[in-house]
Order: structure tokens, then sequence, then C-alpha cells
């Protein structure tokens, strides 16, 4: 069985909204494990149906070993980002591991990446399902 970490810190929604769209299309045939860096952001991603969930930069940086795909916005693998709750080991843990990352390219930081077509949420995941998770499943 597939494991798929979603990370997300604050208020956890973007995780949330993640987590609903992977349960939706792949039911229980993945393990999704919510991983936040708050307690609160773990809540609601737990709240969405993950099947697993923790809390912590320990946390994140241990369990980013043992899984397949890592999925999050951008600025999870971006030191200090999320209002400083993305630690540098949290951070490089994310960017370091063997792990597949598909990052939503949203950021509330000052990143911008040059080309990209800014779409909404929504939009977002569904193209994350389908352009990168549906392929990874088949093959």
């Amino acid at each position: 069985m597939k494991r798929i970490c979603v990370i997300d810190g604050q208020g956890g929604g973007i995780g949330s909204a993640i987590i609903k769209k992977l349960k939706e299309t792949f039911e229980e045939s993945v393990e999704i494990i919510a991983l936040g860096t708050n307690a609160i952001a773990t809540s609601q991603m737990l709240k969405a149906r993950a099947n697993r969930g923790a809390t912590g930069e320990n946390a994140i940086v241990q369990t980013v070993q043992r899984v397949d795909v890592i999925v999050g916005p951008l600025s999870i693998v971006l030191a200090h980002a999320m209002m400083g709750e993305v630690s540098p080991g949290i951070a490089a843990a994310i960017a370091g591991c063997s792990a597949r990352k598909i990052l939503i390219p949203l950021s509330q930081e000052n990143v911008d990446i040059a080309g990209l077509t800014p779409m909404p949420l929504p939009r977002l995941i569904d193209a994350l399902i389908v352009q990168h998770l549906t392929v990874t499943e088949k093959t």
C-alpha cells in the first residue's frame, strides 16, 4: 500500500482539502498520514479522514523518511515559512528525504515562481491528483 504524507501548518486548511480529495479518489487503497506543524493543523487533517496523524518537528523529520510521497504547499520546504512554523530542520528533512515530493505552488512567503499561472486551490488539487498521483498509482 502506498503511503502518502500530507504536511500542513497554521489552520490545516490546505492539507484538509488535499486529504478529502485523496480519500475521494483513492478511498482506502492508500495510507494517508497527516503531519502538522501544530496541533490544530493535525486535528483538521485527521477530521478530513487521514489514517494517522502526528504533530511537530520530530514527528515530521522521522516520518518523512518512511513514506512514498509527500504532498503539501510549497512553503513546507522553506525554512521559517508559515510564520515560523516550518523550522530549518523540517524544511531540510522534507527536501532531503528520498520520498517523491508534490508541492502545491501556494505560498504566503515572499516567493514567486516565474512562469506559473495562478489557479484556485481546488484546481491545483485536481491537477495534483490527475497529473501526478494517478499516474504514480498505475505504475
